[in-house]
Order: C-alpha cells, then sequence, then structure tokens
C-alpha cells in the first residue's frame, strides 16, 4: 500500500503545482522588458562577458522580493496597495500611487517604442512605407494587448502570458547561434575581472535597477490574490517564484553573451569608424545581421516584440491593481467591464495613452522614458522599505514573517538596491556627479 501510495502522492503534488504556477514566472519574465533588454545588451557590447557573474547575486535578491510578496497575497488576501493604505495611511499610499502611476506610463510608452524599434526589421521585405508600417505595428500591438486582457478571464490570459514566456527562448537559441567563447562565458561567470570605472559601476547599477521593479512587487501580490491561492500552497508558490527568477535571468544572461560574443568582440577589432552603437534595443537586432547571420538577428528581434507587447500587457495592469486597491474599487480580470469600470478605463487609458506617444511625430520619447526610470528610482527604495515593515509584522502575518536568516537577506537586499538606486538616481539627475 505504501509504495502506491507514493506515486499517487507525487502525481497529486504535481498537478498541485500546475494549478498554482504562474504568477512568479509570468512576473519575473515580464520584467525582462524592453529597457531590460537594452540594458543586458549594453552590458555585454561594453563589456563583453565580465557582468555575467552579478546575475546570481541579483537573482538571489529577485527571489528575496518576490517571495515576500507572494507570501504576503497568501496569507492576507490583500494586494500590496491595500496593505500600505491600511498601516501606512491614505496620505503615503496617494504619493506612492502618484509616482507609480506617472512612472508606469513612461514605462508603458517605452514598451511600445520597443514594438516600433523592431519594425526596421520585420518591414524590410515589405512593400510599405517604413513609417506608416511603424505605426500600424504599435497601432495592431495596442489593440491585442487590450483585448487579449478585457476578452478572457484570469485562467486563459494566463495561459497566454505563459506562451509570452516561452518565445523568450528565442534569446537562449540566439546566444548559442552566434558561438561563444564557452570557456570565457564559464571563466567570466565565476572568477571575473572586476573593474572601479565608473561607467563599470553605472552599468551594475543599471543591471540591479532593471531586474527589480517596484512594479512587479504590486503585480505578483495581486495576482496571487486574483488567482486565489492560500497559505497551505505556499510551498509550491515559492517554487513558483523561484522558478521564475532562475528563468528570466537565464534569459538575461544569454541575452549578454549574444551581444558580448558579436558587438563587443566586433568592436574591441574594428576600426573607431566601424563601431556599432547600440542606442535601443533595436539596434541590437540590426547589428546582429551582418555580425551572426540574419536567423539570429531574426530570433533577436522576436524576442524584443515578444517582451514589448508582453510588459506592456503587464504593467498597466499593475497599475490599474494599484490605484482600484488603494481607493477601494473593483478590480480584477475575472470581472467584466461593467463590474470593474474604473479598472478596465484605467488599463485602456494607459495602453492608448502609452501607444499614442509613440506614434506621435516629434515626440519627446527619450526624456519620457529618461524621467519615468527617475521616478522608478525614487519609488523602488519606498517600497522595498514598506514591504519589509509589512512582512514583519505580526499583526498581519501572524507566524508567517521573516525568519532570522531570511530577514539578514532581505534587509541586506533592500539596503544595497535602495544604496545603488539612489546613487542611480542622483547620478541621472546631475550627470556631473564622479565625472
Amino acid at each position: 500500500m505504501k509504495s502506491l501510495a507514493q506515486p499517487r502522492n507525487l502525481l497529486r503534488s504535481i498537478v498541485m503545482f500546475f494549478s498554482i504556477v504562474g504568477p512568479g514566472i509570468i512576473t519575473a519574465n515580464a520584467d525582462n522588458d524592453v529597457g531590460g533588454i537594452l540594458t543586458y545588451s549594453q552590458a555585454g557590447a561594453q563589456f563583453g562577458y565580465s557582468l555575467l557573474w552579478l546575475l546570481i547575486p541579483v537573482t538571489l535578491a529577485l527571489v528575496v522580493t518576490q517571495e515576500m510578496c507572494a507570501r504576503m497575497g497568501m496569507v492576507t488576501g490583500k494586494g500590496l496597495a491595500d496593505l500600505i493604505r491600511e498601516n501606512f495611511g491614505v496620505k503615503v499610499t496617494f504619493w506612492v500611487l502618484v509616482l507609480f502611476v506617472i512612472g508606469d506610463l513612461g514605462n508603458t510608452a517605452a514598451e511600445f517604442a520597443g514594438v516600433a524599434s523592431t519594425a526596421p526589421i520585420f518591414g524590410a521585405h515589405a512593400h510599405i512605407n517604413p513609417s506608416l508600417f511603424k505605426v500600424l505595428l504599435v497601432m495592431a500591438a495596442a489593440v491585442f494587448v487590450y483585448l487579449m486582457v478585457t476578452r478572457g478571464n484570469y485562467k486563459i490570459v494566463e495561459r497566454v502570458f505563459f506562451v509570452f514566456c516561452f518565445v523568450y527562448l528565442a534569446y537562449v537559441v540566439s546566444g548559442i547561434l552566434v558561438h561563444p567563447d564557452w570557456h570565457e562565458v564559464a571563466r567570466q561567470t565565476l572568477f571575473p575581472h572586476f573593474s572601479s570605472s565608473k561607467a563599470y559601476l553605472l552599468m551594475i547599477i543599471a543591471i540591479i535597477g532593471t531586474t527589480i521593479s517596484p512594479w512587479m512587487q504590486f503585480y505578483i501580490q495581486a495576482a496571487v490574490v486574483d488567482k486565489g491561492i492560500t497559505q497551505d500552497k505556499y510551498a509550491f508558490s515559492r517554487i513558483d517564484v523561484i522558478s521564475g527568477a532562475l528563468i528570466t535571468d537565464i534569459i538575461a544572461y544569454f541575452i549578454i553573451i549574444a551581444t558580448a560574443a558579436t558587438i563587443f568582440i566586433h568592436n574591441v577589432h574594428a576600426p573607431a569608424s566601424g563601431q556599432i552603437v547600440v542606442n535601443d534595443a533595436g539596434d541590437v537586432a540590426v547589428a546582429l545581421a551582418p555580425l551572426a547571420g540574419p536567423f539570429a538577428s531574426l530570433l533577436f528581434a522576436i524576442g524584443l516584440l515578444n517582451a514589448a507587447i508582453f510588459t506592456a500587457s503587464i504593467l498597466p495592469l499593475s497599475t490599474a491593481y494599484y490605484v482600484c486597491e488603494a481607493f477601494g474599487f473593483e478590480r480584477g480580470i475575472d470581472h467584466h467591464f461593467k463590474d470593474a469600470p474604473i479598472f478596465y478605463s484605467l488599463y485602456l487609458s494607459l495602453i492608448v495613452i502609452g501607444a499614442g506617444v509613440v506614434i506621435i511625430p516629434g515626440a519627446p520619447l527619450l526624456s519620457i522614458i529618461f524621467y519615468s526610470q527617475v521616478l522608478n528610482g525614487v519609488l523602488l527604495p519606498i517600497v522595498l522599505f514598506l514591504i519589509l515593515l509589512l512582512i514583519n509584522n505580526p499583526r498581519l502575518m501572524g507566524s508567517s514573517t521573516n525568519g532570522r536568516v531570511f530577514n539578514t537577506i532581505a534587509w541586506a537586499t533592500v539596503v544595497i538596491v535602495a544604496g545603488l538606486t539612489i546613487i542611480s538616481t542622483a547620478q541621472i539627475i546631475f550627470p556631473q556627479i564622479g565625472s
């Protein structure tokens, strides 16, 4: 009987895991957005393999922050904005909301800018005006994003998001196709050569900042609550969070490899006139064509388009969840429009503004992206600090507060991330610092 029970219990555990899996993997993968892809691409193009080591501690930090929010959602059954309002008051909630909404408007515009940047690759053989093709591509992405989320329920939308996660494997294939020096990859990952240059330190800050974003914490907790995951499923949810962090940073690892093995090597050996400049993630896809072949370039562009549409779906959702939680409005993609009009109207507004800004000729897109990142930098340390106060509140969490070892790791993560983010934000606002 015991031998029969063991396979049955294993099967039950597997079924249970697949019923829970979703929020952790989806949230972490959505963080590989256009800004993230550009940052990882610049890291590889500028510093080769020398920053691969950083993804190991960054993955640990990502696991810690995401796990705390998932745990709070399971134990309290409430979103992060709900808990902030109830425990810190309306004033704190309001100012966090203002920074969050403005920042996410800029971030959403950045995602649609990523869609636009793939137009040269996909429109290369199309007999259509390039400017018109870019507008049509952005508009099609905006319509797809809105209809996908508003016409389905949570289960359907989650399955579509899983497909987006799967497409990220294009970056792994692209990284393999460029034929990197795997011995050098391993050496730089495990035994890196550090630099004290300003550019190197700034890139470290950028990688950490793009891997742990404020919106992620709100979205994963709202997704856990929306899916109805309870405390008795904690072990499975924790596996989901850890898996998500590992998968997303493996993708980042291969993005760095792809650009290090091509653009960095080319720039090292090319004359100054032949240097390849990476101004946006679309430049990387274009640059890979002559260096690694059209297939690697196409895969990179597919991954970029996938990331842009995926995150353009989730970022406005995160914002809509936060605003509705903060003011007590009905929210959630399992509701119909008539039951949650504020939630869906806000979601639509963010998409329309984000996509609209990109297709307006002469719009100050770089300034919008620039200041949205500044606002993210201001908001991230605040959000992480509030999360730590909430997770260690026994009135809220009961026996599920952080243990001593986990708390040490969590507070160290918060202090390091907050410190680096503050430095990064100061250097963005005052570029003369450290020059």
